[in-house]
Order: C-alpha cells, then sequence, then structure tokens
C-alpha cells in the first residue's frame, strides 16, 4: 500500500466512524426542522432521461421481480423494501427507484398502481434519514428518476396522497443540497450536483438552482477534461456526464433560465468525444471500466447537439488514439491511470486497442464487469491479460488496491504501473501511424513496450509492430511475453493451412491475421454488455531476454471475388 494514501485512508475512517452520530444527528426533530421551507405542489418541468427502458423490466416487475445489476429478488407477498438485499448495489438501485423508469415507459394503470404503491411503501419507511437509503448518490438518482419519469404517478387525483410526496420532495431536495458532497469521487458527485440544479429547477426554487449550478459547474470544471473527455477514462462515464448535462440545461431553457458559459463550453466539448469513442454500430469502445452503452442512447443524446464537432484524431488530456479510413475504425489507449479517487474502475490496459469494420468489432478488449459479477471477474477484467495489448511475464501493468482496510476505506483503485507514454501520429503515403510506448514493465522487468499501428488509407488493412526493449535494469533470466488480440464473439475464426487465421465477420466479410510468429487461438471472454459471453483470442507468444524483440502482423481484408 503507497504511504500517499494514509491521508485519504484516515479521512475516510473518520467519516465511517462518525455514521453513527451523523445518522443520529440527521434524524432528529431539530435537523429535521431544518429541511422545512416553501412547498410547491407541482413538478414545473419533466426533463427527458435518455436512459434505455425495457418493456421486459416493466413486465418483471408487475410480476413481482425486481431486477437490478443482474440480481433478483421475487417478492410474492409483503413489501420488496421490507426484503433482504441480495448485496448493497442491489439496495442502492431500489432506494434509488430504478423501478420507476420501466414502469413510466410501459404506463397503463398496473404499472401506475405499482408506481403509486411503491412510492407509498417507501416514504412510510423512509420518512427520516437512513443510509443507504438517503446516501448522496442514491439520494440524487431518486430524485432524477422521480423529475424525469414521475408523472406517472404525480398525476394522481389523491390531493393528500399528492401532498405526501410533495413534502417528500421538499426534504429530500433540501437534504441533498446540504450532503451533495458526501457523494463519492467522481460521476457520483457529478449527479448528485446535477440532482441538486435539477431539483431547483423542477420545484421552482430559485435559491437551490443557483446552489446546485454551482456546484455542478465546479465538478464539471473537475471532472470535464479540456478535449471533452471524463477524468475516469471512462467512455460510458462520459456518455453519463454528456446525458446530465443535458437534463439540466434542458431544465434551464424550459424555465427561461440563462445557461452558462461553462456548461455550454463544456458539453460542446464532450460531444465529439463521445463520437470518438464510437463503433460502427453506434456503441461505445471497451476502455477503463466501461461498457458498450445503448447505441440509440448515445445516438439520441448527440442528435442534440447543434455544433456538430467532429472527433479528432488524438483526445491528448484523455490520452486515446483514433484512426478512421473506409469502413475501418481503430481507437488506442495511449493513456496513465486516471488519478487516485477516479480510477476505481480504471483497466491497466496501455497500447490496447479495438477495431471495427462496418457495424461490426473485430478486435476488442474483454471489458466490465456489472454488479453482480463484479466480485468475480473485477480483478481479471482489469488486468492487462484481458485487453488487446502485450503482457510480461503474465504480470499486469497496474495493480489493484489489495484487499484489506485500504481498500474498504478506498474502494478498488488502480495504483502503481504505467507513469509515462510517449505517442506520436505520423502521416504516410500509404495511410496514418500511431507510434507509442509505456515503461509499464520498466520497473518491474527492465523491459519497454512499443507499438506502432498503421490504418491504410482505404481501410483494407490494420498492419502494426510490436517491440519489447530492454530498459534500465540488466536481466538475466528469459521472460515470457504473450502479444493478445480478443476477438469479439461474433466473428468465427478458423485456421488456414499457412499457419494464418481467417476471421469471418457476421455480414460475409472476410479478413485475414497474419503475423511472423506461430499464431494459437485460445478462449477469452466478453463482457460488452450484461450477458457474459464466450470468445476467442489470437495470442503471438515467445521470451524475452537481453536483446529487443519485434512481432509484426497485420489484419487485412479478403477481397471478394
Amino acid at each position: 500500500m503507497p504511504l500517499n494514501l494514509l491521508p485519504e485512508m484516515a479521512g475516510e475512517a473518520a467519516r465511517r466512524a462518525l455514521a453513527g452520530p451523523r445518522i443520529f444527528w440527521r434524524r432528529s426533530w431539530f435537523y429535521r426542522r431544518l429541511l422545512k421551507g416553501p412547498l410547491s405542489d407541482r413538478v414545473v418541468f419533466h426533463p427527458y432521461d435518455a436512459l434505455p427502458r425495457r418493456l421486459d423490466d416493466a413486465d418483471a416487475l408487475l410480476h413481482g421481480k425486481f431486477r437490478f445489476g443482474g440480481e433478483t429478488v421475487e417478492v410474492k407477498d409483503g413489501s420488496v423494501f421490507d426484503k433482504p438485499a441480495p448485496s448493497q448495489a442491489w439496495e442502492e438501485a431500489l432506494h434509488g427507484f430504478a423501478w420507476l423508469p420501466p414502469l413510466s415507459a410501459a404506463g397503463g394503470d398496473p404499472a401506475r398502481t405499482l408506481a403509486t404503491n411503491l412510492i407509498s411503501q417507501w416514504m412510510k419507511r423512509n420518512a427520516r434519514y437512513d443510509e443507504p437509503a438517503s446516501a448522496a448518490q442514491v439520494l440524487a438518482r431518486r430524485l432524477i428518476h422521480i423529475f424525469a419519469h414521475g408523472r406517472i404517478v404525480l398525476s394522481n387525483s389523491d390531493m393528500l396522497w399528492r401532498s405526501k410526496v410533495f413534502v417528500s420532495l421538499r426534504e429530500q431536495s433540501r437534504l441533498l443540497a446540504r450532503i451533495c458532497e458526501e457523494a463519492p469521487e467522481g460521476l457520483p458527485r457529478y449527479e448528485a450536483a446535477a440532482a441538486v440544479a435539477l431539483s431547483g429547477a423542477c420545484l421552482a426554487d430559485t435559491k437551490r438552482l443557483e446552489a446546485g449550478l454551482a456546484r455542478l459547474e465546479a465538478e464539471i470544471a473537475r471532472q470535464i477534461l479540456p478535449d471533452g473527455g471524463h477524468i475516469s477514462r471512462s467512455p460510458e462515464a462520459l456518455v453519463h456526464a454528456y446525458r446530465l448535462a443535458t437534463m439540466v440545461m434542458d431544465a434551464l431553457i424550459a424555465i427561461s433560465h440563462p445557461v452558462s458559459h461553462e456548461m455550454h463550453s463544456a458539453r460542446d466539448r464532450m460531444a465529439p468525444m463521445l463520437r470518438f469513442f464510437r463503433h460502427g454500430d453506434g456503441a461505445l469502445a471497451l476502455f477503463n471500466g466501461g461498457q458498450e452503452c445503448d447505441g440509440r442512447m448515445i445516438a439520441g443524446l448527440l442528435a442534440r447537439d447543434e455544433v456538430r464537432g467532429q472527433p479528432f484524431g488524438h483526445a491528448r488530456h484523455s490520452g486515446y488514439q483514433r484512426l478512421a479510413a473506409g469502413r475501418c475504425v481503430m481507437m488506442m489507449d495511449c493513456g496513465t491511470p486516471p488519478p487516485g479517487p477516479f480510477s476505481t474502475t480504471a483497466h491497466a490496459g496501455c497500447l490496447a486497442f479495438e477495431f471495427s469494420s462496418g457495424t461490426h468489432r473485430i478486435v476488442v478488449n474483454c471489458g466490465a464487469a456489472a454488479d453482480a459479477r463484479r466480485a468475480t471477474w473485477d480483478s481479471a477484467l482489469r488486468a492487462t491479460a484481458a485487453h488487446s495489448t502485450m503482457t510480461l511475464a503474465d504480470t499486469t501493468t497496474g495493480a489493484i488496491l489489495a484487499g484489506g482496510w485500504a481498500r474498504k476505506l478506498l474502494g478498488p483503485r488502480l495504483i502503481g504501473g504505467v507513469t509515462q507514454v510517449e505517442t506520436q501520429r505520423i502521416e504516410t503515403s500509404d495511410g496514418w501511424m500511431i507510434e507509442g510506448g509505456h515503461d509499464g514493465y520498466v520497473a518491474p522487468f527492465g523491459v519497454r513496450h512499443e507499438r506502432q499501428v498503421m490504418l491504410g488509407t482505404r481501410g483494407l488493412a490494420l498492419t502494426g509492430l510490436d517491440r519489447l526493449l530492454p530498459a534500465g535494469k540488466t536481466r538475466r533470466q528469459e521472460l515470457p511475453f504473450a502479444l493478445r488480440f480478443h476477438i469479439h464473439p461474433d466473428v468465427r475464426m478458423s485456421p488456414s493451412q499457412g499457419g494464418d487465421v481467417i476471421l469471418k465477420l457476421p455480414n460475409g466479410e472476410g479478413w485475414r491475421f497474419r503475423a511472423d510468429v506461430p499464431v494459437a487461438v485460445e478462449e477469452s471472454v466478453y463482457l460488452g454488455g450484461d450477458v457474459l459471453r464466450r470468445c476467442e483470442q489470437l495470442v503471438l507468444a515467445g521470451v524475452v531476454t537481453d536483446k529487443p524483440v519485434e512481432i509484426a502482423w497485420v489484419f487485412e481484408q479478403i477481397e471478394r471475388d
């Protein structure tokens, strides 16, 4: 454990030690009096939330099955709020009203009745502060869901019930404004600030609106990089940061409140970065804890972008390079891990790339584990071997903070590993070339990994050269290496007699993989979405000693007759 984490650990330990007194104080009569104030009798604006809503989720809810993060609790009698939660993530989703969007999408009397009953049950059991139901990040998500999807229940003609709901909304909104900064660093705190701003706009509370906007602009300044990427380096986190900014801006426009230059600028920067991370299928590349996300949601969000800024080739601040030619797109991770508090989902995938042709992905990274699978798959999926790059001595370039008090207090941060990445972009007569190198293996093994990738001008061939170069201390032993290319599960592979591998895409398009060393086909997994899928990977293996090693390879399209 790095010693520089001790101050943060001490602060978090103190916060947790005070949980009992904190909860006691916030449950007190006096504290609840501080949450009183003007009472709104309506939501003046219901922002549109682009989050995908699946009708099968609504059907499951109507049959008593509450499915969140891959875990299900079936309720045959009584209230779901009285049932034991299978995990903290499931419990936070329940109290965050994750069930409201699908019920709102389904509509109809059964969905309205269930949503009304669930809200009544929640208010009866949570009239006073408790955790996790009133934790900042859970409270923020609940308010956003009510404002965006609550029309189905707020149209209830029972005035007494509506009055209770708006009293609860007043107290929840004022509570969140007080505890907003207690949300975990990163997207949860950004979301909490956005929820404060939305509560001010939707409940016509000017003072809270201004306080929320100030907090949101501060989080934008901290979390949105100059090139538009998110500080966590996660494409999926960027989508949600953009979604929340859009919801707040829509609310401001609806109530005729000016939108600040900072918010306009951030949103205009984020849109090109979203386009940067999209494959031809419209969904996102898998880097640093992000999954594909719903392509239609992303398209809908980007349709709101009036500037129509196009993706650039090199996102220097976010640490990514992008090549596009013909129907092909290649994206490569050329950055160091994000800062400590923002690295709890970061991956050790420096110089890993993804490659697609048209709407079909060819080379991918393994993805990220959803809540229910996190304990089983998280460490493996964040390791270097789960990415389409080089691994040396079966060692990952960045370690996840080990179990124990440090991890309990600070979360599964990515520590150590790559500290310096050098990259350049070169235009040649045959196409654009990216050259990069990192020092992730220099300290432990005295080896530097360099990668050179070029996409032809017509997008018919992706050629590469990987080098392992002696650096730093002298090594005497042989070190095994493995150069991995994880192949999307929709691609079918078959070895040819000459040692090449033929890849067939779902649309019948053919590609050939060749290398100047033997190619092995091994099993792999793909977690780009909620379902774990089996797939295969191409592996080029060997050993490195005191001399440089070079491996050349190419993916080339097979021309049809």
